[in-house]
């Protein structure tokens, strides 16, 4: 069962396959490289300029600085923008949370180091930020991710939950127009940091405190049986 199977690395359990697949998946691979699925892959190694803004001061950041621990990487359109704003400020507020949990954030987006700094120090809503911000003017990062709109030259709003082993968790990519929801992303982290701890699984809608599912220890009696576990009461509380 997939419930099982836990969070190893696609790369991992694959089988093999013929080296005219694996030429043919190397040519699609180039083909479409926009929003292709990451999740349970490791998480693609970069280098970048940042500004940051609890210090103020500009500082390279890279994928190694997050081995080992809970982390996400949060791609925005564009500085000076308008839904952008909102949602880093809605990161910011929940900074110190995420921050409890162990978890480190990063957002990204194609502008430069010094366009972050002039936005960080202009727009109301991003007073008092905590973030660091990388920057990707050349879209390297935002491609590795499968983020980018090359027609534009910005990235799409996409948000990576990488877990200690650098493997993607879960992935949220969706077009400009719509900010995300924070405290959806929160409960995710922590649902996920609960499933990893404890081998559970959890169900929709899952807080802290709440039923999971013993596919660990009653996967055969479950089978078909979930309601006999969990009501659509108990999962939309």
């Amino acid at each position: 069962m997939a419930c099982d199977t836990g969070t190893k690395p696609i790369e991992e359990i694959e089988t093999a396959v013929s080296e005219k697949e694996q030429t043919n998946n190397i040519e699609n691979k180039k083909e479409n490289k926009m929003a292709s699925s990451l999740v349970l892959r490791k998480s693609p190694e970069f280098k970048m300029d940042a500004y940051n803004a609890q210090t103020g001061h500009y500082e390279t950041v890279s994928s190694e600085d997050y081995t080992g621990k809970w982390s996400v990487v949060c791609f925005y359109p564009a500085d000076f923008t308008f839904v952008c704003p909102t949602e880093i400020a809605a990161m910011n507020a929940k900074y110190d949370e995420f921050k409890e949990m162990g978890v480190e954030i990063l957002a990204v987006s194609t502008d430069t180091k010094f366009s972050h700094k002039r936005f960080v120090e202009t727009e109301p809503l991003l007073k008092g930020l905590k973030l660091t911000i990388g920057a990707d003017p050349t879209g390297t990062v935002s491609r590795a991710f499968g983020v980018m709109i090359e027609e534009e030259g910005v990235a799409l709003r996409g948000r990576f939950l990488i877990n200690p082993e650098g493997t993607v968790v879960a992935q949220e990519v969706q077009a400009p127009s719509v900010g995300r929801n924070v405290h959806e992303f929160l409960r995710q982290v922590k649902a996920w940091q609960h499933a990893e701890k404890t081998g559970e699984v959890c169900p929709a809608g899952w807080t802290p405190g709440g039923k999971t599912l013993p596919v660990n220890t009653d996967v055969e009696q479950m089978t078909g049986r979930v309601g006999d576990y969990i009501t659509v009461e108990e999962i939309m509380s």
